[in-house]
């Protein structure tokens, strides 16, 4: 027969042994001052965060405004992403990891939505691949004609698709270095 203490032993045993597992494995907030990677993935204290449920175009990415003429989207969202964040914390509720092991997080800045904020701005497209949380601000933002929409733009999976057909590498696509000023550090990197 087993002793009470031995089985309390066993099952503070148990708890030390299974606490790390049960910690590493539970989704928890990530809160502090972000750096903008691009329109759609953020770092905060050098943990990167894809923003849930949003696609936004990547750096190198070109849209035409409404009379045809060629600009830098991705490079403008992000800067706009680094506006409106600001100085002030970020605070990303993990919901998953991606294919590259990135945090996937729904993020907010002063009680406000982040993902919401970059579709309804037309800055990012609602990722219908992943959720279906931003379809109706996208759709707001397209009627608006808002940022990407006042003029045509393809789909960022789509554009970052062609790239890979035409056999650019495609790890230069899922790691993208930081925009803004120069190639040196995130958006913001003085933060």
């Amino acid at each position: 027969m087993v002793s009470r203490r031995t089985l309390g032993s066993l099952g503070a045993l148990i708890l030390i042994i299974a606490a790390p597992q049960i910690s590493t494995d539970a989704f928890a907030d990530v809160i502090g001052r972000a750096s903008v990677i691009d329109a759609d993935t953020i770092e905060i204290h050098g943990q990167r965060i894809r923003l849930h449920g949003i696609d936004a175009p990547e750096k190198g990415q070109p849209c035409f405004d409404e009379v045809g003429k060629s600009y830098q989207c991705g490079r403008q969202a992000a800067l706009a992403l680094d506006e409106f964040i600001g100085m002030s914390p970020v605070r990303c509720r993990e919901r998953d990891r991606d294919r590259y092991g990135r945090t996937v997080a729904d993020c907010s800045v002063r009680g406000e939505d982040i993902e919401l904020w970059l579709v309804r701005g037309g800055h990012a497209m609602a990722y219908r691949k992943y959720s279906n949380d931003y379809i109706a601000a996208e759709q707001e933002a397209r009627n608006a004609k808002r940022g990407i929409w006042i003029g045509k733009v393809q789909p960022p999976w789509e554009w970052r698709k062609s790239l890979r057909d035409a056999g650019y590498n495609s790890s230069l696509l899922t790691a993208p270095r930081a925009v803004g000023g120069d190639a040196a550090g995130p958006v913001g990197s003085s933060k």
